[in-house]
């Protein structure tokens, strides 16, 4: 089992008791604004989502963590790396993401958690390159990528959506964990 532990965190795989707190987290709508057209997903969506999360784990060797506060055992939302499918001008880069509830923003988790699954992106997965890809506007995740080192590499638009993007990216021999 893939796990990662940094000073605060454990980064998982997935488990039965993680769904209701996600749904908890994708039902809020502070935190769902700035994915996709930022609509909130119920708990069986949420539970879709987890089991894609968890095939792309057996399919690509690299998924989506659980992040959990290790001080609590709380689920804080999740951390990792994907295909961004629904972007095909960018494949066949991997990109890392993040997502958690509210009331874990402003403490640091979502950047202690990125910056350990690019540790695991150079080391473990022998990855060359990680893209980001934040809506424009999205000020909390342009910080994270930017206190990653990942630099801003081209603006492109949703293919279904249609808003504005920033796709940025770090050459990972270069990224200093």
């Amino acid at each position: 089992m893939t796990e990662i532990h940094t000073p605060r965190l454990l980064l998982r795989r997935w488990n039965d008791d993680d769904l209701v707190p996600m749904a908890d987290i994708n039902a809020d709508p502070h935190v769902m604004r700035w994915v996709d057209d930022g609509s909130v997903l119920d708990l069986d969506r949420t539970a879709e989502a987890i089991e894609q999360w968890e095939e792309e784990w057996d399919e690509e060797g690299f998924g989506l963590f659980a992040v959990e506060l290790l001080a609590s055992g709380e689920l804080a939302g999740f951390t990792g790396l994907s295909m961004p499918e629904f972007l095909p001008e960018v494949m066949p880069d991997v990109a890392i993401s993040w997502r958690l509830g509210s009331q874990f923003w402003g403490q640091g988790y979502a950047s202690e958690a990125a910056h350990a699954t690019l540790e695991f992106a150079l080391q473990d997965r022998g990855l060359d390159r990680v893209i980001s890809i934040n809506r424009i506007g999205d000020d909390a995740s342009e910080n994270i990528s930017r206190k990653l080192g990942l630099a801003p590499e081209r603006e492109t638009v949703h293919p279904v959506h249609g808003f504005a993007l920033h796709v940025h990216a770090i050459d990972l021999t270069e990224f200093h964990g």
